[in-house]
């Protein structure tokens, strides 16, 4: 199914489009630092890993952040655990693959989030698509991409298999990647699933930051035995997939022992 919309990424940025995009991510990340922090209560766990991977990996190590997704506006409101100077630097703020027919329906909301670095997936059209290329292709230069693998806003917080694009862009990514999985617990009550959709002010919000990993050993091992791209991918989400919901009742417990002082 084709885009609704023009391909919003030039292939050579102006100079305009980069302090659009600079200012979109900055101002949107504002927002989300001043309403997830101080218009809501935000507990997060091992917080100092995550911006240290942020700050800190070498330039030819690329991160891959995976998480639950509760609310349509998880992204860009758990970003409110990171520090302003993070969310004003463009070039070290995570790319993430967003929903073509919610985000890029229109020119002028395409323009929007392409800037806020969000790439256009088309929903069953596959892991190989024009959106998770150029997803892949920021991977291999060292940068960070963000992912709800669950495919969409989960609205039941059930267990759901996670889609192999994840898998994907490991099996196929040049680089080692970090590999770091987040858990959140109360964005869905910051924004409800349901109208009317205006974010909502004190609330209990958990984030738990899992420890960071790394596939290369079973990358290169499953390459070894010479498995199919459909094997690979399977393969490496279930274990991304274990480690992922293993975080689930860690956060939920200690999201219920705020809610227990209260």
């Amino acid at each position: 199914m084709p885009l609704e919309v023009k391909w919003p990424f030039p292939q050579c940025p102006t100079l305009a489009w980069r302090l659009s995009g600079s200012l979109i991510m900055g101002m949107v990340g504002s927002y989300s630092y001043f309403w997830t922090k101080y218009m809501n209560y935000l507990t997060i766990h091992n917080q100092e890993v995550l911006l240290d991977l942020i700050d800190q990996r070498p330039s030819d190590t690329p991160l891959i952040t995976v998480s639950n997704h509760q609310s349509c506006m998880d992204d860009p409101h758990i970003w409110g655990v990171l520090k302003l100077r993070q969310l004003w630097n463009f070039n070290k703020m995570r790319w993430t693959p967003a929903a073509s027919d919610i985000c890029f329906t229109r020119e002028l909301h395409s323009r929007f989030f392409s800037r806020g670095k969000c790439v256009p997936v088309v929903r069953g059209d596959g892991v190989y698509q024009k959106g998770m290329d150029l997803i892949l292709e920021k991977l291999n230069r060292g940068e960070w991409v963000h992912i709800f693998p669950e495919g969409k806003v989960n609205m039941t917080e059930e267990f759901i298999r996670l889609k192999w694009g994840v898998g994907r862009l490991i099996a196929d990514c040049s680089l080692n990647p970090i590999i770091l999985p987040l858990w959140h617990v109360g964005l869905s009550d910051v924004l409800p699933n349901m109208k009317p959709y205006i974010p909502r002010a004190g609330k209990r919000i958990t984030v738990v930051v899992g420890k960071p990993f790394n596939l290369k050993d079973i990358v290169e091992s499953l390459r070894a035995e010479n498995m199919s791209q459909m094997e690979m991918r399977k393969m490496l989400t279930d274990f991304i997939q274990g480690e992922f919901w293993s975080l689930k009742t860690q956060a939920e417990a200690l999201h219920g022992q705020i809610e227990t002082k209260l």
